[in-house]
């Protein structure tokens, strides 16, 4: 379908392969009536999430990432509690009525259920917005809400399955405790994995100097066992391969070759590319096994629409909250966007899989909800986000490279804002900032870059020579 510009402008290439998996699974399943291939949560969070995972936190421009981390993680952690709980209080409200019918389930069950649909997918969003292209601020804080909501989403969808295992009758406040203290020690611990094996990795790099060919190897096991360590550790692993690359590349680009970062790139971007091929591919296919459906049509069309009004309400509340304390100001068309990037996928439904039906009765439910859901999401918002934001006119990212002239300006204007902010004594993001450039020049420079690397540190000199290499190309 890549041959076919007219299909690839209008519908998202995630839709397209759900399409096909659907389309691949009927034919397999006419063949011998049995769903050979599904997408099981072994192969999704072990083979298929890591490298995504990864080359987004490899490649996430840092300076948009933190400069933006507050108003990241308040979407991320308080927005999905949001999500979860008020999605699986509103369906258990609804069941009371008796409007869905007679099903096994308690409160526990809903709130599992509203913690694991309110997975918003890094790999949906970013299929979708790169493709859109919206502007900067907008995309970082969709996509780094999606990517921190994930690790959210598997810490409370522990929380709540360890409250079902247990029974409700045995859940005590001291739990809840428990639960609302292994969340933070799950995410932070999974964070300081993974810039540990950051500076792990940054600091084997600076010693391989004479072994060139062995540096992009270094770079993806490193970068994996900081996931398999996270994970035996029972921490947030997707925080962890995160971090790990967020916290690594300034180093690692310095101290590797030219060749080896060119591999590290291309070789990143395709296992990134290939792992979202198979995960939307394999959606499609395992949807097509009629042993996982159970059709409730209330429950599915309430699940649709408490997700998308409380992701709504959500945005909403929280936006107008970060705009007491942001500078650039969140629009409302920005908002509407946001709200409208809400797009479920593989983790909600790997997630759903993992579930023991033994303890939860109407699995089988909530799987196929959960496939509606994640459908729903990719196929009709993914197709109608593009004529969305190009009707609301909402500002798109300008693709030049700066010129020399405002590369320099741009480092004058945060010198200035630091020294303003230290004059008057307020600690903003520019006083912090140059606060750790200092560190990072004096102590973490010196021990993770190799001297060579920090001598061509200069930055105007750096520009010179990328203009030059340019010129000569």
């Amino acid at each position: 379908f890549h041959l076919s510009h007219k299909v690839t402008r209008v519908v998202p290439e995630s839709a397209l392969l759900i399409v096909l998996g659907l389309f691949l699974g009927g034919i397999v399943w006419a063949a011998d009536h049995i769903a050979s291939f599904a997408l099981t949560p072994t192969l999704f969070f072990f083979y298929l999430l890591p490298p995504i995972v990864l080359d987004a936190g490899y490649f996430m421009p840092n300076r948009l990432f933190f400069g933006n981390l507050g108003s990241i993680l308040l979407y991320a952690v308080i927005g999905t509690v949001w999500n979860a709980a008020t999605t699986g209080l509103s369906l258990y409200g609804v069941y009371q009525t008796g409007i869905m019918g007679p099903l096994k389930s308690g409160l526990l069950d809903f709130l599992l259920f509203g913690s694991l649909i309110a997975a918003v997918d890094p790999v949906a969003v970013l299929a979708v917005f790169e493709e859109v292209h919206v502007n900067e601020v907008l995309f970082i804080i969709v996509f780094g809400e999606s990517l921190l909501n994930d690790a959210v989403t598997v810490v409370l969808y522990n929380v709540f399955e360890s409250f079902v295992t247990i029974g409700p009758q045995n859940v005590t406040g001291i739990q809840c405790v428990k639960g609302i203290v292994s969340f933070f020690v799950v995410s932070l611990g999974g964070t300081l994995v993974g810039i540990f094996f950051a500076f792990l990795l940054s600091l084997v790099s600076r010693f391989t100097k004479h072994v060139r060919i062995i540096e992009p190897g270094f770079v993806f096991i490193i970068s994996y066992l900081s996931y398999l360590t996270a994970e035996m550790l029972s921490l947030s692993a997707i925080l962890a391969i995160t971090f790990c690359g967020i916290c690594c590349q300034k180093y690692v680009k310095a101290n590797i070759s030219e060749q080896s970062s060119t591999t590290v790139r291309y070789t990143m971007k395709m296992m990134a590319s290939g792992a979202e091929t198979i995960i939307f591919m394999f959606l499609g296919i395992s949807a097509v096994n009629p042993d996982i459906w159970t059709w409730n049509t209330a429950f599915i069309l309430l699940t649709l629409v408490f997700i998308s009004v409380y992701r709504v309400i959500g945005v909403v509340l929280q936006t107008w909250i970060l705009n007491h304390y942001r500078m650039v100001q969140l629009e409302i068309i920005d908002q509407v966007v946001m709200s409208y990037g809400g797009l479920r996928g593989a983790v909600a439904f790997a997630l759903v899989v993992l579930l023991d039906v033994d303890k939860v009765k109407e699995k089988n439910l909530f799987v196929s909800t959960t496939i509606i859901v994640v459908f729903f999401t990719v196929i009709f918002q993914g197709l109608t986000i593009k004529p969305l934001v190009q009707w609301l006119k909402v500002k798109k990212t300008e693709h030049r490279e700066p010129k020399l002239n405002e590369k320099l300006h741009g480092r004058a204007f945060d010198h200035i804002l630091s020294a303003i902010e230290d004059i008057s004594g307020q600690i903003g993001h520019n006083y912090l900032r140059d606060k750790w450039s200092n560190f990072d020049r004096k102590f973490l420079s010196k021990v993770l870059m190799r001297r060579s690397a920090q001598k061509s540190r200069d930055q105007i000199l750096n520009v010179f020579h990328e203009l030059n290499l340019k010129d000569a190309i």
